[in-house]
């Protein structure tokens, strides 16, 4: 039986929309003379589809199965191939956390980009319009459209308005896109040969031989890994984070490192469940790997957002640690960690950009001392810097500290190894706010706080991290049945139960 498709109920495609309309409207933007119009235009274009995308969460209902918000038109019908959209509590959060950042890497660029703004400008629109398409297609052609045309607009950003090494960072983050959506297409086209469709629902169907599931597994995983990106296919992110502009930062450590952990969710876990069972002790090993790794590496920086970068490493090892603990505690805290980890990395990328526009550096020496000049600034730097950490009151604790259970109750001995990769964690933020605000030989000379702008740029992300810090249950709300359902597919008796039909796998890495 197909899983039901629940039709959109408000009488217009909401998918549809929201992808489109910045997509179209980046079209446009040759059209106007003017760039100050073109900015304008573009900020009020954003916030127009996170408007639109608001009814996703208020007419979104947790306890029904199956996608919701479903558009379906026939595309090529010789081979299968639809335009199929829709929306369930895992891809959802992701879809509104992609619409929020819209209008906010607007207003980050507004004096940050001074050349060639309109095609800027049109790479941002595209971007979002293409992000959301992948979080929302439920044909696996049409999610590989959306999945590969992203690599355009963020190699323009990084390669026209990047740093010194722009071209070699884009390159860099081009290939090794690249490289793994090869083997992300074979997995496809092995599953068309299968299924004789790429509907996604229908291949959910299929009951796919424990051999099959485990090349299956792999081609995902080489294509997806490299998008979180794991340890040892990460050594394109910093490059790309370091060289990027501000918005492009934000986007990538907000948005498209999330396009990784959604796509093992999506197709490793739902797709390949015996193989991903098996294989959650391999990836379990890589995933602390990347957690101490990134946490030692970020210890190391003295350049600002090349520190932020590794830390990603960090963070989304933990997500990837919580996905393959393959516990309902572990799962549920790598969704929020996703979602609290592009709030919180957003906020320190932002604030990392504001102060290059200051001190044309992003060195912590050049930068120390600024809490005197800029208290503003500081006060949220330590918000996110907190948050970054896991500090209890915080967006990211909660995700962390779900993570953390599903590891121990897993294993004792995998949380065991988890835990200094959130003690560096502290190590290394604390380490960088003390030394940017309150370094006794600080050499910060600017004495320019934060404008208005700024403030606005900032203030919704600081709120989301504290409101769910304290409160989450808006997000737990929508992910918990989705969450279920997926880990219901894996083939163990009682879902609940995981922990315990896993534990002797995994002992395997300790003896």
């Amino acid at each position: 039986m197909e899983p039901i498709l629940h039709l959109h109920t408000l009488g217009i495609s909401v998918l549809s929309m929201i992808i489109f309309l910045p997509i179209g409207g980046a079209l446009l933007l040759p059209l106007i003379p003017d760039d100050r119009a073109a900015k304008i235009y573009s900020l009020i274009l954003t916030i127009v589809v996170m408007v639109f995308s608001i009814p996703l969460y208020t007419r979104f209902d947790p306890m029904m199965t199956g996608f919701q918000f479903v558009e379906q038109h026939a595309w090529v019908k010789s081979i299968g191939l639809t335009y199929l959209l829709g929306i369930d509590g895992i891809s959802m959060p992701l879809i509104l956390l992609t619409t929020l950042f819209g209008p906010l890497v607007v207003l980050c660029s507004w004096s940050y980009i001074t050349h060639r703004i309109r095609s800027f400008l049109a790479c941002l629109l595209l971007t979002q319009g293409i992000m959301v398409g992948v979080f929302a297609a439920l044909d696996v052609m049409l999610f590989y459209f959306f999945f590969e045309s992203l690599l355009i607009p963020m190699f323009l950003m990084i390669a026209v308005w990047g740093g010194p090494r722009r071209i070699y960072a884009a390159v860099k983050f081009v290939l090794y896109t690249l490289a793994g959506s090869i083997f992300l297409l074979l997995a496809l086209i092995a599953l068309y040969l299968k299924a004789h469709t790429f509907s996604y629902p229908t291949i959910m169907m299929l009951q796919l031989s424990p051999q099959f599931q485990f090349w299956l597994f792999l081609g995902f995983l080489i294509a997806f890994a490299v998008k979180v990106p794991m340890f040892p296919v990460h050594t394109w992110l910093p490059a790309a984070h370091v060289e990027a502009p501000t918005a492009g930062s934000v986007i990538l450590a907000s948005i498209l490192l999330k396009m990784g952990t959604y796509g093992l969710l999506r197709f490793n876990l739902a797709l390949a469940p015996h193989a991903s069972v098996n294989l959650a002790p391999v990836m379990i090993v890589f995933s602390i790997i990347a957690i101490l790794y990134g946490g030692l590496l970020s210890l190391a920086q003295t350049d600002i957002k090349k520190l932020i970068a590794y830390s990603s490493v960090a963070h989304m090892g933990f997500a990837t640690l919580g996905i393959f603990t393959l516990t309902f505690q572990g799962n549920q805290g790598a969704m929020l960690q996703n979602i609290n980890h592009g709030l919180t990395t957003g906020g320190l990328f932002l604030l990392a950009g504001m102060l290059y526009e200051r001190s044309h550096s992003r060195d912590l020496e050049v930068n120390a001392g600024l809490a005197r000049l800029m208290p503003a600034f500081a006060f949220f730097l330590g918000l996110f810097s907190l948050s970054s950490l896991a500090f209890p009151g915080t967006a990211s604790f909660v995700g962390e500290f779900l993570i953390l259970v599903g590891a121990f109750k897993l294993d004792w001995r995998i949380g065991a190894w988890a835990i200094p990769g959130a003690l560096l964690a502290a190590a290394y933020m604390f380490r960088m706010f003390l030394k940017l605000t309150w370094d006794a030989k600080g050499n910060a000379s600017f004495a320019r706080d934060l404008n208005f702008r700024e403030w606005i740029t900032l203030a919704p992300l600081a709120i989301l991290v504290i409101s769910f810090g304290f409160y989450t249950k808006p997000l737990t709300n929508i992910i918990d049945p989705a969450l279920q359902g997926l880990l219901a597919r894996l083939p163990i008796e009682g879902g609940s139960q995981i922990a315990v039909h896993v534990h002797t796998l995994v002992q395997s890495i300790f003896h």
